[in-house]
């Protein structure tokens, strides 16, 4: 593939990340960073993620492609206006939801550019200095609506997230939001209220960190995840969000039921399906 000089807006884990992964797999001949934080612009120079950072307008004007790597909202905000003001450059976004994106942008004269993803991948942690130089690896990339994009911008974006180890799934916008509620959306919200149940419960933060076992910090591990992501993403996403938070809290009632009721039989009944999950995450 061709190097071309690669602008990420928002150099935090999931850019800085990316940018890490580009620069190692010899896909960029400039990295530009466009940072509305102060610090994570500082840091993204000084941990080399990105070669410079320039104000969002020359960023677009000296470069190839143009990546977001912002939350969600702000994503949907700027979409639009970014591609009134590009020519021919590459424009893909890594966020978490899709549907609003794709909507807001359905129309415009310039939609062939875009193309609409969802790498598979990330942490607990957020900004600069979390950004990991293995990531991507051997996750599943999400192109949205790929009719949509002009086969150029496409077959760029989809070698490149080839290129540092990634597998393409190819979905419909609206169907990717319904999966994403189901396998990453409910996750976050169960490990957010489960920390919070803790904390509430348990007063003497000392004895769980003493206690905690690799079970307990495994599930709530994404409860450090950064608010500023999240909140949009729930609320972008709200119809399924609720869709599978409503049945999470059903089942949740089941196995308070057959407790209540020493329903050693129930109980048992509720974990063997639940083991059925292994048939699918090995």
């Amino acid at each position: 593939m061709e190097r071309k000089k690669i602008a990420i807006i928002g150099v935090g884990l999931m850019g800085g990340s990316l940018a890490l992964r580009l620069h190692e797999k010899k896909l960029s001949s400039k990295l530009i960073g466009v940072e509305a934080n102060i610090e994570n612009a500082k840091a993204a120079i000084e941990l080399e993620l990105i070669d410079e950072i320039l104000p969002i307008d020359k960023a677009i004007e000296t470069s190839d492609v143009i990546v977001l790597a912002i939350p969600v909202d702000a994503a949907v905000a700027l979409l639009p206006n970014l591609l009134n003001k590009i020519d021919q450059q590459i424009v893909f976004d890594l966020g978490s939801t899709k549907s609003q994106l794709t909507d807001v942008v359905k129309n415009h004269p310039k939609r062939g550019r875009y193309v609409a993803t969802h790498p598979m991948w990330g942490t607990e942690y957020s900004g600069p200095a979390a950004a990991v130089a293995s990531a991507y690896q051997n996750k599943a990339a999400v192109i949205c609506n790929a009719g949509d994009s002009d086969e150029d911008a496409l077959q760029w974006v989809k070698g490149m997230y080839q290129k540092i180890g990634m597998r393409i799934l190819e979905m419909e916008a609206h169907a990717h939001d319904l999966h994403a509620a189901y396998i990453s959306h409910i996750s976050h919200i169960t490990s957010f209220a489960l920390a919070n149940t803790v904390l509430e419960k348990e007063k003497e933060e000392d004895a769980i960190f003493e206690l905690a076992s690799a079970g307990f910090e495994s599930t709530v591990r994404l409860a450090k995840s950064n608010p500023t992501m999240w909140v949009p993403i729930f609320l972008q996403n709200k119809e399924n969000v609720l869709d599978v938070l409503n049945e999470h809290i059903e089942q949740l009632t089941k196995f308070k039921i057959a407790i209540q009721s020493d329903r050693a039989d129930k109980i048992n009944t509720l974990i063997d399906n639940a083991n059925k999950i292994k048939k699918i995450i090995k």
